[in-house]
């Protein structure tokens, strides 16, 4: 891995010009096809430490992994049902969301969300939609939905 330091507003450029391009060919669509975005950075940091299959164990991994690397500055989460609903705050790419809601788009991609969809369904084996992100009180709130657990032939 490269030592060269790249400026924190270049990546997030690309990015949202990478998420408004795909957005702008898909709209809401975009969403379903952005959950695998993170996708290698939870083989690194996350997928070896979790250990548990339990939701509460998956949570609060993820959320030391993004705390110690400096992704995001809190997460907070709260399950109702089939329902949960996490909160992001101080996320280093907060900017792209809210560049993608100023030029008439919704949030369509979101890192945290995604490694969570990623670890439920890796190690739970139910499936997870991204419903929403909305940007409330300058942090993220996200909705994401668990469905029941994949059916197996055993």
């Amino acid at each position: 891995m490269s030592t060269r330091i790249i400026p924190l507003d270049y990546v997030n450029n690309l990015m949202y010009e990478l998420e408004k391009s795909f957005w702008d060919e898909r709209g809401r669509g975009a969403r379903f096809r952005m959950t695998t975005v993170g996708r290698e950075f939870y083989q690194e940091k996350v997928a070896s430490l979790l250990t548990e299959p339990d939701l509460t164990t998956i949570l609060n991994t993820i959320k030391e992994v993004l705390l110690k690397e400096g992704l995001v500055g809190s997460v907070t989460y709260n399950q109702e049902d089939r329902l949960l609903r996490v909160r992001v705050e101080g996320c280093l790419h907060l900017p792209v969301e809210e560049k993608m809601i100023a030029r008439g788009a919704e949030p369509c991609a979101c890192v945290p969300a995604n490694l969570i969809v990623l670890a439920v369904e890796d190690k739970l084996k139910r499936p997870v939609e991204l419903a929403e992100i909305k940007i409330v009180d300058g942090g993220c709130q996200l909705l994401l939905v668990l469905f029941d657990h994949l059916p197996t032939l055993d």
